[in-house]
Formats: C-alpha cells, sequence, structure tokens
C-alpha cells in the first residue's frame, strides 16, 4: 500500500506458493501496468480494445464505471443515471403488457428466491405481475425521484419501450460518452423502426445486436425470435459531417440494444468508441 506503483519482480511473484494468487497478482498487476502506462483512466479505457482484451471483464465495467461517474457528475437526471448502469452492469430484460423492462442481474438473481425484493424477482424471472405493481418501482418522468433514495443499490427497474421517457435519457448518455471521449457532439434519438432500406452503418451495442445489425444488412432472413431481442433502436448523427468517412458523410448511423437468448443485456459501451466512421484524416 506504501507503494502502488513500484515494480514487482518475477522472484517475488514466484515465491507466492498458491498458485491461485500467484495467478491473480500477475493479473492485477497486467492491469495496473496498463493503468500506470495510459496514465488516466479514459486513456487505460481506450487502450484495452486496441488488442486482445487481456483483463476480466469486471475490471473493464469498473473503469467504465469511474468515467460515467465524471461524465455524468453534474446530471440532475435520475432517469439518465439509472440509464448508465447499463454501461457496466448486467440487466434482465422482460417484457410484460408490452413494455420492455430493465433490471439489475445481479439483484435479480440475488432476490428471485425471496425476501422483500421478491416481487422484482417475480417480476423479471417469471413475467408476472402487472407493470407497477412491484415492491421496485418502475422508473418514470412522475416517479423519477425514487431513485435518489436508492443510489447506488441498483434496485430499480427502468422500461426502454419506444416513448418512455428512460429511453430519452439513455440517448443523453450515449450522447456524452461520445463527447467526452472522441470530443464530437452528435445527436441520437430512440426510434421505433429502421426505415431506410440500405443504410450506411451500424453498431451493435452488444454481441446479439452486432449480429442481428449485420445479418439485417446483408440482406439474411433473421426469424421472429431473434428480432424480439432487439429492445431499443437509435439514430445518431454528427453535428459536424466533416468527422465522419468520406463515403458516409451526412448519413445516420444506426444503433442497437438487445438482450441474448437468456433475456440478459450485456452493454458494450466501447463499441459506441471504436465502431463510428471517423475521419481517420
Amino acid at each position: 500500500m506504501e507503494g502502488p506503483g513500484r515494480s514487482v519482480t518475477r522472484q517475488e511473484l514466484d515465491s507466492i506458493e498458491d498458485g491461485d494468487a500467484r495467478d491473480n497478482y500477475r493479473m492485477l498487476l497486467r492491469f495496473r501496468d496498463r493503468l500506470l502506462q495510459a496514465g488516466t483512466v479514459e486513456g487505460c479505457y481506450m487502450n484495452l480494445f486496441k488488442g486482445d482484451v487481456d483483463v476480466p471483464p469486471l475490471f473493464v465495467a469498473q473503469l467504465a464505471h469511474v468515467i460515467l461517474r465524471n461524465v455524468l457528475d453534474r446530471c440532475d437526471d435520475p432517469l439518465g443515471l439509472r440509464a448508465a448502469e447499463m454501461f457496466f452492469r448486467e440487466q434482465k430484460a422482460t417484457i410484460r403488457e408490452g413494455h420492455a423492462l430493465l433490471a439489475d442481474l445481479e439483484t435479480v438473481e440475488m432476490h428471485a428466491a425471496g425476501s422483500r425484493y421478491g416481487s422484482l424477482g417475480r417480476l423479471i424471472v417469471e413475467a408476472q405481475g402487472p407493470l407497477g405493481a412491484v415492491d421496485l418501482a418502475v422508473l418514470d418522468r412522475a416517479n423519477a425521484g425514487l431513485y435518489w433514495e436508492r443510489e447506488s443499490r441498483y434496485d430499480t427497474v427502468i422500461s426502454l419501450t419506444y416513448g418512455r421517457a428512460a429511453l430519452d435519457s439513455l440517448a443523453r448518455v450515449i450522447e456524452a460518452w461520445v463527447a467526452h471521449f472522441l470530443a464530437l457532439r452528435v445527436a441520437v434519438k430512440p426510434l421505433s423502426r429502421i426505415e431506410e432500406p440500405r443504410w450506411a452503418w451500424h453498431i451493435g451495442l452488444d454481441a446479439e445486436s452486432t449480429a442481428i445489425l449485420n445479418d439485417l444488412w446483408g440482406g439474411a432472413e433473421v426469424e421472429q425470435g431473434r428480432m424480439r431481442r432487439i429492445l431499443a433502436l437509435f439514430e445518431l448523427r454528427f453535428e459536424d459531417a466533416a468527422a465522419m468517412r468520406p463515403e458516409v458523410a451526412g448519413r445516420a448511423v444506426y444503433l442497437a440494444l438487445s438482450a441474448d437468448e437468456n433475456d440478459v443485456v450485456r452493454m458494450k459501451p466501447q463499441n459506441l468508441l471504436t465502431n463510428l466512421p471517423l475521419n481517420e484524416a
């Protein structure tokens, strides 16, 4: 603790008798060295995706959490802060009475079997109970202030249904994320569908969305079961078209967020930074 940045020799590591502990230290030191070499948390985060990611997913998520804490430091929109949790915490999705509901996966798994949060577990795991009739409120504009009472507890639910306020708040977080890293102003708006038959560019915000959008763009038939996994669609436009690759300058970039076959949403916010059609010049 007195010298967190000091070098650790191979002999010191080899002297640790427990093999698992020795491997854990190696992994932690590799991550620490990446952070020190980058000089900033943002730089470390970006550098992770320039090759094979060699740190645990938990570390990647924690970096995103720290960065968002800075990006949204003055955010007074509780729905935006709740939506931002998707950037670093996995979510459990369910469709109930036309609403796409998201709850924190760890919270659902912890309380689905019982406790005072059991109603949330039943809602998400078994899709029982009407919208809003749960112990943990589905946040919307009218009751968004409840988030301040539950901050960092990860025990609230949001709806990503088109037209709901949380979807607009998520769009603002995406704008802020891109601006913070790339110093680019983009405008993001939710969509109910992509009307453009042959769009210029798309980004999946998770592995499932990437696969679905790639298939659609390539003209492949996507069965309805997979299509229903798409929870949210967005249109992203650059304020300065000159910042885009010339061949797609001025065109819309479409974004999608989906659940996987287990109804889990694993967002990859790094895709917004590494896959935008930027003008390299």
